[in-house]
């Protein structure tokens, strides 16, 4: 006769048994309805000759790029951003000393690869490395001025969620750096943390948009009243896709971000490839001074580098009117930014790189007698001190960065930004996913990023034998062009007729 324990003990095998038949039992007519499916349907070659198993091809090649990540690609071999970057930013950000130990990783010996002169009498580490203050706007009503030098680049709410909005906010203001609202418009979550303010124009005017899409100066006041909104700028082009305007999908297009942008919710919000009112260099000078009559503020605009020719016809039409009428500042945006969702065609193809653009830019700047009246404030994929270093060497008044922030926001570069399906919670406003981003906590760690990115600018500087990053100069960098050999930047300066 069966005991009470041992009755239950069949009782739980017979239940186990049949949720085994019926979870088999299912697996099974799932096979069977693909493999009808697969060998009459048309679409798909490979489905119809391969049955079932020719849909392991697309399981593969979707987790491949994991597998990529995590178990096989060295610490510099990945695309955008490797792991050796990504770990300095999540180290930085968590203020962990960025020490290592035993020799680098980095190949030195790779053409396009950039080092420092170290000086043989270095300055002092008790010395003094803080930021000179940079005016900007010094014709305006209310110029800004601030001794920052890293920041966070355009980043819309909209194309990121409320928490990662309010960390970036809180964050800046702690950091003492600024925020640029990038095209979506101006959010309350933006205005929560009192940081500083970049108010960017896109091309949709979302924002300060009137009914038939154009700028309303009324609206363009209200922002501009905002005391922490201290510059506007004018986006031409960003990095991902010079030459089509800001892509956010109908999903990511809630009822309050359809609110603030003036829009639609739920549809797609593709932005037009250009101000449609902005044809000419003439009408973008008048469109700059109108924004900087009605707000009173610094006004610029953000560029990617294309034909570099037309700045000489920009600086021709500025010496004309006079220099009150030129840009306060400029953003370059290499082809390697990519925060936003692109056309694969121009993300891989269009623009000028930052490498070669920004030294440009400088370079007519300067021949044109538009420095130090014109600020540069350069972007695209630097989000490490080696690449802030060299902008400022190179005559960057300012360096920002999306991608940079987002991985001190925890970003693990799961390439889902545009399907609202972002695991950390910071492109995605699905609630759930939202909840693993605490704005408290990510907002230090916005804090932490700034303010070891700003220590280690400091520490090459003084390697270099100057106290203030900004006192960085071409001299200071060397390009290597092939295995053993290199040549100083300045010397590439020098043969275009700029001083180092």
């Amino acid at each position: 006769m069966l005991t009470g324990s041992q009755n239950l003990a069949l009782t739980l095998l017979g239940w186990m048994a049949t949720v085994f038949i019926v979870v088999v039992g299912a697996a099974a007519l799932a096979l069977v309805i693909v493999f009808v499916r697969d060998i009459t349907q048309n679409r798909h070659a490979i489905h119809r000759n391969f049955p079932v198993i020719g849909h392991m091809r697309s399981l593969l090649e979707l987790l491949g790029r994991f597998f990529r990540r995590y178990l096989y690609a060295m610490d510099r071999e990945e695309l955008p951003f490797n792991r050796a970057e990504r770990s300095w930013v999540y180290s930085a950000a968590r203020n962990r000393p960025g020490t290592a130990a035993f020799g680098s990783t980095k190949d030195i010996r790779r053409p396009g690869t950039i080092q420092f002169n170290n000086c043989p009498f270095p300055t002092l580490d008790t010395d003094s490395c803080a930021p000179s203050p940079v005016t900007i706007g010094p014709h305006c009503a209310r110029p800004y001025n601030t001794s920052g030098l890293f920041h966070v680049s355009a980043l819309s709410y909209g194309a990121l969620s409320r928490p990662a909005i309010q960390a970036l906010s809180r964050g800046a203001e702690r950091a003492g750096c600024w925020l640029n609202t990038g095209e979506g418009g101006l959010s309350p979550y933006h205005l929560e943390g009192d940081c500083d303010l970049v108010f960017q124009i896109g091309t949709a005017k979302y924002g300060v948009r009137g009914p038939e899409g154009g700028l309303d100066e009324g609206r363009l006041r209200e922002v501009a009243g905002h005391e922490r909104v201290r510059m506007f700028e004018l986006k031409l082009a960003q990095g991902a896709k010079p030459g089509k305007g800001g892509i956010l999908p109908g999903v990511k297009v809630t009822p309050e971000i359809a609110r603030i942008r003036g829009i639609p919710p739920y549809r797609d919000a593709i932005s037009p490839n250009r101000h449609p009112e902005v044809d000419s260099v003439p009408e973008l000078l008048d469109m700059m001074e109108r924004v900087r009559e009605v707000t009173g503020k610094p006004t610029g605009f953000k560029m990617v580098m294309g034909d570099p020719d037309w700045l000489d016809t920009l600086a021709a039409e500025i010496h004309r009117r006079g220099p009150e009428a030129a840009p306060d500042f400029i953003t370059l945006d290499g082809a390697e930014g990519g925060s936003g969702a692109a056309p694969m065609s121009l993300m891989d193809n269009m623009g000028m790189a930052r490498t070669e653009a920004l030294p440009i830019l400088v370079e007519k700047l300067d021949a044109h007698g538009l420095r130090p009246r014109v600020r540069v404030i350069a972007s695209g994929k630097m989000v490490t001190a080696e690449g802030v270093a060299w902008a400022l060497a190179v005559g960057a008044d300012f360096v920002a960065s999306g991608r940079g922030f987002m991985f001190a926001l925890g970003c693990i570069q799961s390439l889902r930004c545009d399907q609202d399906t972002c695991p950390t919670g910071i492109t995605t406003h699905n609630p759930r996913l939202q909840k693993g981003l605490d704005p408290a906590d990510k907002g230090e760690r916005v804090r932490h990023y700034v303010d070891q990115m700003t220590h280690e600018v400091g520490t090459i500087a003084h390697a270099c034998g100057v106290h203030d990053p900004r006192e960085l100069k071409p001299k200071h960098v060397r390009l290597v062009t092939g295995p053993g050999r290199s040549v100083n930047w300045g010397e590439l300066f020098e043969r275009r007729g700029v001083g180092a």
